[in-house]
């Protein structure tokens, strides 16, 4: 071997000392870790929503998580089943009621700032028994989320579906409940299943049951 190819073999098994430890499988696990952490950090995340409350008190929740996923560019699928295919509705007719809602307290949307501030806890036996009390719960709730500056739930929605949130009808609940699809939004995505959806959820990183 001559002198200048020795020089270069030693010089590189210098750099390789440095450059690996003596522990070389802690070695490559921090190497293999720092991969990982890069991929992770490039891949987009992914979030699926199963709602199945047609209410006002179900919509909300869906659509904020849901647009709010999508402008961090996250991928939105949401499924709507059972009573949350009302959601899909051209024509929404969605109310709140406080019946079996202890949660649901009742606020003013108008007057004074003490008044508006008074939380009402309506006992059932009110909410049962007045005629059109889900009528004057849902009309105050409106009137709320108006004052407050929130967006109605037709213009979530709308907001949801010009952010390319996958929309997914159920198909079992149109057959069960004779939903036409005339009278639903011609924006639905896609008419699945459970079979299908599952598998979604299951592989997406957040996953909501509404």
């Amino acid at each position: 071997m001559t002198n200048q190819a020795k020089i270069s073999k030693e010089g590189s098994d210098k750099i390789m000392a440095n450059q690996i430890p003596d522990n070389v499988d802690d070695w490559f696990q921090k190497k293999f870790d720092e991969c990982s952490e890069k991929k992770e950090s490039k891949r987009t995340k992914s979030m699926v929503i199963l709602s199945s409350k047609g209410t006002m008190d179900g919509a909300y929740p869906t659509f904020i998580l849901s647009t709010t996923a999508a402008a961090l560019g996250w991928d939105v699928t949401i499924l709507f089943t059972f009573y949350g295919m009302e959601l899909l509705k051209k024509e929404l007719n969605l109310k709140v009621s406080p019946l079996g809602n202890p949660a649901m307290l009742m606020k003013m949307p108008f007057g004074p700032d003490w008044l508006q501030k008074i939380n009402m806890n309506i006992p059932n036996a009110v909410s049962s028994n007045v005629p059109w009390f889900e009528n004057f719960a849902t009309t105050m709730m409106e009137q709320t989320t108006k004052a407050k500056g929130v967006a109605s739930i037709a213009e979530l929605r709308d907001l949801a579906i010009e952010a390319d949130v996958k929309i997914i009808a159920c198909e079992m609940t149109r057959d069960l409940f004779n939903y036409s699809k005339s009278e639903l939004i011609d924006d639905i995505d896609d008419w699945l299943g459970a079979t299908s959806v599952l598998p979604m959820a299951a592989e997406a990183d957040v996953t909501y049951f509404l």
